[in-house]
């Protein structure tokens, strides 16, 4: 998405986080409705639509619709396909495709953003391997979002676990962000780089830390539609994402419905899958 940001980091009180937490669970419940929803034969308009009912239900406002003219309620990405995908009832799924969802909700003015990728029934053991990866780089990201580390420490994380997961191209031109009354804040959270740069990480801030990798080169290209991105090379793609608050016990996934505490367990540090 096109970033609204501000000069300043904005920092949140442990009340404010936990608005947050709100509005990360209505995306994190969505986001788990819709892994259910994905199968062979339904359209990509269908899962819009039934991840705009369950965010109307919660009480809570899609974040994407309207944002900068974007149509739709969740964005869905499939297999070349990196991020801001438009959801259409011309794109039904298929068996053997990958998927990304995207999905954002507001309560109280409070955003969460989370994305999910996913296969459609079996897959490509090639392909499976790039999802894994990718979350596995994730959770790296999330693990060094520590008060007192450096931003770009998470980067840093990111993109080791990458390398370390085989030869993928990682995407540069999309980044993370940060997050909280708007979607998307300062500051950019890019998914390379040497650490030990960029601002101070403290207690209060809150980033949405989001890999996205290519089973070929790490290129892309928007499409005419003005939002679709996708790799230049047309190899298949898979994006992660959470929103993070940093405490001062330690890194709080609020769109993630498995971890009630603050702490990130070594397990989801080493890239486990969280639970969904």
């Amino acid at each position: 998405m096109r970033l609204r940001r501000d000069r300043v980091i904005e920092l949140k009180s442990p009340e404010q986080f936990a608005r947050m937490r709100e509005a990360g669970l209505v995306v994190a419940r969505t986001l788990q409705v819709l892994a259910e929803a994905v199968r062979p034969g339904i359209t990509t308009a269908d899962l819009d639509a039934i991840a705009a009912q369950q965010i109307r239900i919660a009480g809570a406002a899609p974040s994407f619709l309207g944002y900068f003219g974007y149509p739709a309620t969740i964005c869905t990405s499939v297999n070349e396909e990196i991020v801001h995908g438009i959801p259409s009832e011309n794109r039904r799924l298929a068996a053997g495709d990958i998927i990304s969802i995207d999905c954002g909700a507001i309560v109280d003015g409070w955003h969460g953003d989370a994305a999910i990728s996913l296969g459609v029934g079996d897959i490509d053991p090639a392909d499976q391997a790039l999802l894994d990866a990718c979350r596995a780089a994730l959770w790296q990201g999330i693990a060094a979002a520590t008060s007192g580390n450096r931003l770009s420490d998470i980067s840093h994380a990111v993109e080791q676990s990458v390398r370390a997961s085989g030869n993928y191209g990682l995407i540069r031109d999309y980044t993370g962000h940060g997050i909280g009354t708007a979607m998307h804040m300062e500051p950019a959270v890019p998914n390379y780089g040497p650490p030990g740069r960029g601002p101070q990480l403290r207690a209060g801030m809150a980033l949405a830390i989001e890999p996205m990798i290519t089973r070929g080169s790490r290129h892309a290209a928007e499409l005419s539609d003005g939002w679709t991105v996708v790799t230049a090379d047309g190899s298949r793609a898979a994006h992660f994402e959470h929103t993070v608050a940093i405490t001062p016990d330690g890194p709080w996934v609020l769109t993630d419905l498995a971890r009630e505490s603050a702490l990130v367990s070594e397990s989801a540090a080493n890239g486990e899958p969280d639970a969904r």
